[in-house]
């Protein structure tokens, strides 16, 4: 991939006429369909591997491996499998075993261009959550790691849950923000619970306006939750106004794959051995 670095990369992202997409992946196969498709950017985070063990994307928040360690694997992978595009990575913020500035430093090294908060305590709520944020492992500190993502040169997309996260997270130099809505639905490991259309569509627009108004210059995509199909998102951005694309990972990486492989299989097990030749009952 040509190296870009973030003015070049941002130029492009707000020069689009259509909506920017950017698409979580867990491997260079992956990545390369999505840039083929169009995708603007790709993201990679630990939860893609867990995808591709069959398994949903909330694995990626519980203790099943080193996240940083799997992000920094699969982008070394990924960085190699595109062409044109951008490659952020999604890094654990709230790690206390890494140095983050460091930690950043080898995704630069390896070619990652921006950055994202992956895995997110944003979407733990309850006691647990608060006891987070009280031991010094909460959002705060996903905050600051953008922070030095922005001063180190990265372009940052952070995901955010709330007013008060969103206006933080555009203090601190996003670029992109991204309004989580929760698990996607749909498919063999998606959600079954989630927000309606209207609701999320309300909560989007809040973000989106919260964001805008703490930096007219930040871009706002949303992600997640009842978004699972393009058309899906399309009722999102039929009920809201100004913004400006999609991130999808589950919904680009996993649910296009579910059902082609499964039917392309049943095709394979519809054919006959025999084919069209004569029968014979002669030994062979």
């Amino acid at each position: 991939m040509p190296s870009l670095d973030r003015t070049d990369i941002l130029n492009r992202f707000h020069a689009l006429n259509g909506p920017l997409v950017g698409a979580g992946v867990g491997s260079g196969f992956a990545a390369k369909f999505a840039e083929r498709g169009g995708a603007d950017f790709v993201i990679v985070h630990n939860a893609g591997r867990f995808r591709a063990a069959g398994t949903g994307s909330l694995a990626g928040l519980l203790p099943f491996g080193d996240a940083n360690a799997i992000t920094a694997d699969i982008a070394e992978e990924v960085v190699r499998a595109v062409d044109d595009i951008p490659v952020f990575a999604g890094v654990c913020g709230t790690d206390p075993l890494r140095s983050i500035p460091a930690f950043l430093e080898k995704l630069e090294t390896i070619g990652v261009a921006g950055i994202q908060n992956f895995p997110t305590v944003g979407v733990i709520d309850g006691a647990f959550r608060q006891h987070l944020d009280e031991t010094g492992l909460g959002f705060e500190q996903e905050v600051e790691m953008i922070r030095q993502a922005d001063e180190h040169g990265f372009v940052t997309a952070p995901y955010v849950f709330n007013e008060a996260q969103t206006q933080a997270m555009a203090e601190v130099g996003a670029d992109v923000v991204v309004p989580h809505m929760g698990l996607t639905t749909k498919g063999d490991t998606g959600a079954t619970t989630a927000l309606t259309f209207d609701t999320a569509a309300d909560r989007v627009q809040v973000l989106h306006d919260t964001a805008v108004d703490t930096d007219p210059s930040v871009q706002v995509v949303c992600h997640g939750g009842p978004m699972a199909e393009p058309e899906d998102v399309q009722a999102i951005f039929d009920r809201t106004d100004g913004l400006d694309g999609f991130f999808g990972a589950s919904s680009i990486e996993r649910l296009p794959v579910e059902p082609a492989i499964e039917e392309q299989t049943r095709r394979f097990k519809k054919l006959d051995p025999e084919g069209t030749r004569e029968k014979t009952t002669e030994p062979r």
